[in-house]
């Protein structure tokens, strides 16, 4: 018989704990305490997946235990409750670990239920994903983590269909989406694995360098050639060659690579006679090839030639499903480069992560997290150990204390209204973005707008959408 997950009340209310484990029994197994004392005593002796914890007990104060749990229970999640504590305490809790908030009196009891069951299933997510992550770098012998998203699992079969076929392929995607890991990943898990990956940035280098380090050139074919070089394609020979920032070379230069693929004969800078090489060509970039071509800046036949095979990257913004993963291993990877005991992020930094833009998509993710495993004090990252552009993405006013003597939803309603103040003037009014961020239909945000009295045409830009375009 499998056991029933174990929830940790503590109360100081007896009556209250009666309550919840009377609502509690049929689906898990609920112990319930008064005071921090026993509870810090129970979560030594055993493992709870759940702890309800109130914020408010005589003389104690129910953050300090939320604090400790984050810090020394990371597989216990923590649902915050409380009919007495301020919207700043509710807030603080959140960031301090919090997964969900409930205000006592429970009007509906089977919200109960409800609340541990949503944060049950998500930490059941997070080991899922530790789990698929395993499964990825033995699959793909990588030890880069890709991600588990519907798009990125569609490419890794795509992957796994062309990897031993010897085609060219055109990796397109933003900066920082992961262009250069796929080209990796098709490579190892090519008949080439065994020989070099060569790769190369174009758009870093003046077409005279680019052309020496591909074509190799011939001592005394131009100022300081003092020796012959071997260029990039006679090294890779046998191998895989990644042009990165293929968009940026010039049309002259366009023709030669044309020739290159198409015969597989170049000509060394200085050089009267022909070489061959046998070498996979992956080109990528993060431009609007069509639009290039269109306007004259990039070769059609070429285009076509290099596109056999397209692999379109997602943004990361339209993967959050991957955010949870990658984080998790930025994470791990940076406390073993800087010697730090392995961190935990914090639910209130993972809200963070899931809803910033990452315009440098994988990139940026990556840098955040170095920067929190460095900053970071406790075992625990908290937002504040974030670069201040993440950190500051949901920016909660200093004080909440001229709500303190109101009710809930008189509250509930100024704190909802500033959130959305903030999304509006990032989103410049955008009604579609601003919804995406706080995962809500169009309509629903449209709906709160109305309710609070906000009229989200005054956050837009003038001129933005004088054509029509989506709000």
């Amino acid at each position: 018989m499998k056991e029933k997950p174990r929830i940790l009340i503590v109360d100081d209310s007896v009556e209250s704990l009666e309550l919840l484990e009377l609502q509690l029994a049929d689906q898990y197994q609920s112990t319930g305490v008064t005071n921090l004392r026993q509870a810090r005593e129970l979560l030594a002796a055993g493992r709870f997946h759940v702890a309800i914890v109130d914020l408010v007990l005589p003389g104690e104060n129910g953050l300090d235990l939320i604090r400790e749990i984050t810090a020394q229970y990371p597989f216990t999640a923590v649902i915050a409750i409380s009919g007495q504590a301020s919207i700043e305490n509710a807030v603080m809790a959140m960031k301090l670990g919090a997964s969900e908030f409930m205000v006592k009196p429970l009007r509906n009891p089977d919200l109960v239920n409800i609340m541990v069951e949503k944060t049950l299933q998500a930490q059941w997510l997070i080991a899922e994903n530790r789990r698929l992550s395993a499964m990825l770098k033995k699959e793909l012998d990588t030890n880069l983590i890709i991600g588990n998203s519907p798009p990125i699992q569609a490419l890794i079969q795509k992957v796994k269909k062309i990897a031993g076929l010897d085609t060219l392929a055109l990796i397109t995607g933003e900066t920082g989406v992961g262009k250069s890991v796929f080209a990796e990943l098709i490579h190892r898990n090519s008949p080439r694995r065994n020989k070099k990956f060569v790769s190369v940035n174009c758009g870093s280098l003046t077409e005279t360098l680019l052309e020496s380090l591909l074509f190799g050139h011939r001592k005394g074919a131009f100022t300081d050639a003092n020796r012959d070089k071997v260029g990039y394609f006679q090294e890779a020979n046998g191998g895989t060659l990644f042009l990165d920032e293929i968009t940026e070379t010039s049309l002259v230069f366009q023709v030669k690579l044309l020739k290159v693929l198409e015969s597989g004969v170049f000509r060394a800078v200085g050089s009267d006679n022909d070489s061959s090489t046998d070498i996979r060509i992956i080109a990528a970039t993060n431009k609007d090839v069509m639009e290039m071509v269109n306007a004259g800046k990039f070769r059609e036949d070429l285009y076509y030639r290099l596109n056999v095979i397209n692999l379109h990257i997602p943004p990361l913004r339209e993967r959050r499903d991957d955010i949870r993963l990658l984080a998790t291993s930025f994470v791990q990877e940076f406390c073993a480069k800087y010697g730090k005991t392995e961190l935990k992020i914090s639910p209130g930094v993972m809200s963070l992560l899931l809803n910033h833009m990452w315009n440098g998509n994988i990139r940026e993710l990556r840098n955040a997290l170095e920067h929190a495993v460095i900053l970071a004090e406790n075992k625990v990252i908290q937002p504040e150990d974030l670069p201040e552009n993440i950190s500051g993405d949901l920016d909660y006013p200093d004080s909440y204390s001229e709500n303190d003597n109101t009710s809930w939803a008189k509250a509930r309603d100024a704190f909802s209204r500033h959130y959305i103040h903030n999304l509006l003037i990032k989103t410049g009014g955008n009604i579609l973005r601003a919804a995406t961020l706080a995962e809500i239909t169009r309509e629903n945000f449209y709906k709160k707008c109305t309710k609070l009295g906000i009229d989200w045409r005054e956050y837009r830009k003038p001129g933005e959408y004088e054509n029509g375009g989506e709000i």
